[in-house]
């Protein structure tokens, strides 16, 4: 009887070492939890800055290379000049305009 009695005063304390060691773990999975969220909440703040920052950026540098090069194309508008970026006009030739009907004629024979 006592081997009976003292099996279960060390399945009382195991079971009350089992509760403490899962009430510590759920409260260390809170903790990593809350630090998770907290991270995630921060990051997202950060992208969003990031975002409006470099809109904004972004917008700066288009108007100022539009101020940059709006002389050359004032020139190149009023007929003054050659084209300010230097685009080449593209040359129509039989060699690199493909035309279907040909293709087709090419395969038959």
């Amino acid at each position: 009887m006592s081997s009976y009695l003292a099996q279960e005063v060390h399945l009382a304390r195991r079971h009350e070492e089992i509760l403490s060691q899962r009430s510590a773990l759920l409260q260390q999975m809170e903790t990593y939890l809350g630090d998770k969220k907290t991270k995630k909440t921060w990051q997202t703040q950060a992208a969003d800055a990031a975002r409006r920052r470099n809109a904004a950026l972004l917008n700066t540098l288009y108007w100022a290379s539009v101020k940059e090069s709006l002389p050359n194309w004032e020139e190149f508008l009023l007929g003054r000049a050659e084209y300010p970026i230097g685009i080449k006009k593209l040359k129509t030739t039989k060699q690199n305009i493909s035309y279907p009907e040909e293709d087709s004629q090419k395969q038959i024979l």
